[in-house]
C-alpha cells in the first residue's frame, strides 16, 4: 500500500511520524514524507523520501515564542489577529498544492496535529482515508486536569475547545481558498468536527498513564499507543556516556527546539546551581547558541544525543517540557523537572506534577534560587521511587511504534491484514 505522512514542525513533530514510516517502509509499504524544509534532510537520513512542505518550523517557532512574549505590547486585537494569521496560515496554499500531488493514489494520508484542515481537504479531494497523530490530548476531554496548574489559566479543560475553534477561524480564510481551489465545498465547521464526522482515526502517541481515564473516554476511535521514536544513536553517545560515567551521575538539562534568548546566563543559572548542589550537569546546546561559552569542569555542554543510552546514565532530567523528551524520561524512571515555554509545553508539566516524578515551573521565572530548590524538590527518595514505579508502566518503543502502523494498515484496507510488530 502506498502511505503519505504529511506533518509540519520541528524534530518533536516529525520523529513520531517518520518512525511509524519506516516501521511501514520495513513491511514493504511504500511512505513518502511532506515535512518543513528544516526537517527534509533529517527525514532522508533516517532513510525515507522527504519534500518541503510549508514554512521552516524553527523560524515559525521562534516567531510563535517572540509573539507570546510579547503580546501584552500589542494594542488593538486585529492586530493580534493578524499576527497569529501571520504564523499559522503562512504557506498554506503551497502546502495544498504539495500535498495535493503527492496523496494522488494513496491509501491513505497521515498527518500530525499541526495543519490538519490542509491535510484532511486533500484527504476529501483524493477520498482516502484520513489518520491523525496526536502526541498530547489535543480534543477537548473531560479528563485532563489542567487546573493542577493553576498559574497557567489558557490551558483549562474548558478552555481547549474554544482555542480550537479560534484556530480554525484563524486559519478559515486560507482553508476556504484551498477549498474552492480544489472544487470542494465550504466547510461550515472545523476540521476536527469533520474528522469526527468521517470516524477518521486519531492515534494518541503517549501512554494513557499520563492521563488517567482518558482513554475510557475516548475508547477505540482515539487508540493510545505509547511514544513513538526512532531512538537514533549519534556520535556524541560515546564521548557523553564517557563523561557521565566518568564521575557521579549527572542531571540532563534540554530546551529542545525552544529558543534560548540568554545562553551564556542559562549556562551560568545550571553550572551555579548544580555547583550549590555537588551535582554534574550535561547541557543540550543547539548548533551555534553556545558559541563562545566555557563552562565550568563539573558542567558539558553537549549536542543531540540518543535520550534511550543517555537518560540511564542520568540522575534527573530538566527540560522544556516537550512531550518526546518528557516520554524519554519517563521510559528511564528519571525524576523530572520542566521548565516550560509555549505549546503543548504546560499540558506535560502538569501531568509531571499529578503523576508526582518531579516538578514545574515557567522557564522565564527560573533563577538560581528556584533551581536549586526544584533540583531538591526532584532528588528526593520519594520522586524518584515514583519515577521507577511510572517507567515500568510505560509502553516500550518497539510495541508503540508496532500498534500505530498496524492501525494504519487497518484504516488503510480494513478487510487487509497487518504483520505484527512482534516480527521486529
Amino acid at each position: 500500500m502506498r502511505f503519505v505522512l504529511a506533518v509540519h514542525g520541528t524534530r518533536g513533530d516529525v520523529e513520531p511520524c517518520a518512525a511509524v514510516g519506516l516501521e511501514l517502509q520495513r513491511r514493504d509499504h511504500d511512505v513518502h514524507m511532506a515535512v518543513a524544509p528544516n526537517m527534509v534532510d533529517f527525514v532522508e537520513s533516517a532513510g525515507l523520501a522527504a519534500v518541503r512542505y510549508g514554512p521552516d518550523s524553527q523560524e515559525q517557532l521562534s516567531a510563535a515564542s517572540d509573539f507570546i512574549r510579547n503580546v501584552m505590547k500589542i494594542q488593538h486585537p486585529n492586530n493580534i489577529v493578524r499576527a497569529i494569521k501571520d504564523i499559522y496560515a503562512q504557506g498554506w496554499a503551497e502546502m495544498s498544492g504539495t500535498l495535493t500531488s503527492l496523496a494522488g493514489g494513496a491509501d491513505l494520508l497521515f498527518t500530525g496535529h499541526t495543519y490538519q484542515g490542509v491535510a484532511l481537504n486533500v484527504a476529501e479531494y483524493h477520498d482516502i482515508p484520513l489518520a491523525a497523530l496526536h502526541y498530547f490530548p489535543v480534543r477537548a476531554n473531560g479528563h485532563l486536569g489542567i487546573a493542577s496548574l493553576p498559574a497557567i489559566p489558557p490551558f483549562t479543560r474548558s478552555a481547549m475547545k474554544t482555542a480550537w475553534w479560534l484556530y480554525w477561524r484563524i486559519t478559515k480564510e486560507a482553508e476556504d481558498s484551498q477549498r474552492r481551489e480544489l472544487g470542494l465545498p465550504k466547510a461550515a465547521i472545523s476540521s476536527a468536527q469533520r474528522m469526527a464526522a468521517r470516524e477518521s482515526l486519531e492515534i494518541q502517541a503517549y501512554d494513557e498513564v499520563c492521563f488517567p481515564g482518558l482513554a475510557a473516554e475516548w475508547r477505540n476511535r482515539r487508540p493510545f499507543v505509547g511514544a513513538l521514536t526512532m531512538q537514533l544513536p549519534t556520535d556524541a553517545d560515546d564521548d557523553v556516556a564517557a563523561w557521565s560515567a566518568a564521575g557521579t551521575a549527572p542531571i540532563y538539562f534540554s530546551f529542545g527546539s525552544t529558543p534560548v534568548l540568554s545562553p551564556a546566563e542559562t549556562v551560568a543559572m545550571i553550572g551555579a546551581a548544580c555547583a550549590e548542589l555537588g551535582e554534574r550537569a550535561l547541557i543540550y546546546c543547539g548548533a551555534g547558541d553556545f558559541d563562545g561559552i566555557r563552562p565550568p569542569a563539573h558542567v558539558k555542554l553537549v549536542g543531540p544525543v540518543n535520550y534511550a543510552t543517555i537518560f540511564p546514565m542520568c540522575r534527573a532530567v530538566v527540560h522544556h517540557g516537550g512531550a518526546g523528551t518528557t516520554a524519554a524520561g519517563l521510559r528511564a524512571g528519571k525524576p523530572t523537572l520542566i521548565l516550560w515555554d509555549v505549546a503543548d509545553q504546560p499540558i506535560w508539566a502538569a501531568a509531571v506534577k499529578r503523576l508526582k516524578i518531579g516538578t514545574a515551573r515557567r522557564f522565564s521565572a527560573a533563577n538560581r534560587q528556584t533551581l536549586v530548590a526544584d533540583l531538591r524538590a526532584i532528588r528526593e527518595p520519594r520522586c524518584e521511587r515514583q519515577a521507577r514505579e511510572i517507567a515500568g508502566r510505560m509502553t516500550k518503543p518497539d510495541t508503540a511504534v508496532g500498534m500505530a502502523a498496524d492501525l494504519l494498515v487497518k484504516a488503510a484496507h480494513p478487510s487487509g491484514t497487518t504483520q505484527p510488530a512482534t516480527t521486529r
